[in-house]
């Protein structure tokens, strides 16, 4: 990795607990420079987390990106389990290209990537949302699976 990670980044005064929280643990895992692996993120540690938590691996086909593990309050939010479906497929925000331009920059960087961008869902409903990407990598460089944790508060409906 050409730089270091930095320990605190500009945007983590602004983010929510759970996002500080989960940054730290993935941080304490970058060791030696190296990106963390999945075998290096223990459930265990962060329980509290798991229900904002999705797994994305990152495919070497036209897919791209395809939803391994999702978790109970992010398919809450969505209203469906995107488990196994592409990101193209199964995205959640304002469209799949930002999707992808996050993904893609976690990617090309080996850096997180944070969005704290609200937007009006597929829904017509106003989100105030807040994401972090964070690369994981088999060989400690090249990412293989982005960790991310999203808070996402859509307005109620208003009948």
């Amino acid at each position: 990795m050409e730089q270091a990670i930095a320990e605190h980044p500009e945007w983590l005064e602004r983010a929510g607990e759970n996002v500080r929280q989960l940054y730290r643990y993935w941080l304490a895992k970058c060791r030696g420079g190296c990106l963390p692996s999945r075998a290096d993120i223990d459930p265990t540690d962060i329980p509290r987390l798991l229900p904002y938590l999705t797994l994305v691996e990152v495919v070497a086909d036209h897919r791209r990106y395809v939803y391994r593990l999702v978790g109970t309050k992010e398919v809450e939010v969505r209203g469906q389990d995107p488990t196994g479906k592409s990101v193209a497929e199964a995205f959640y925000g304002p469209s799949a290209e930002e999707a992808h331009m996050f993904y893609d920059l976690a990617v090309a960087t080996g850096r997180p990537v944070y969005d704290d961008s609200p937007f009006i869902g597929a829904d017509g409903r106003y989100n105030d949302d807040e994401m972090l990407f964070l690369p994981l990598s088999d060989d400690g460089e090249r990412v293989t699976r982005i960790l991310l944790i999203s808070q996402c508060s859509p307005t109620p409906d208003y009948a």
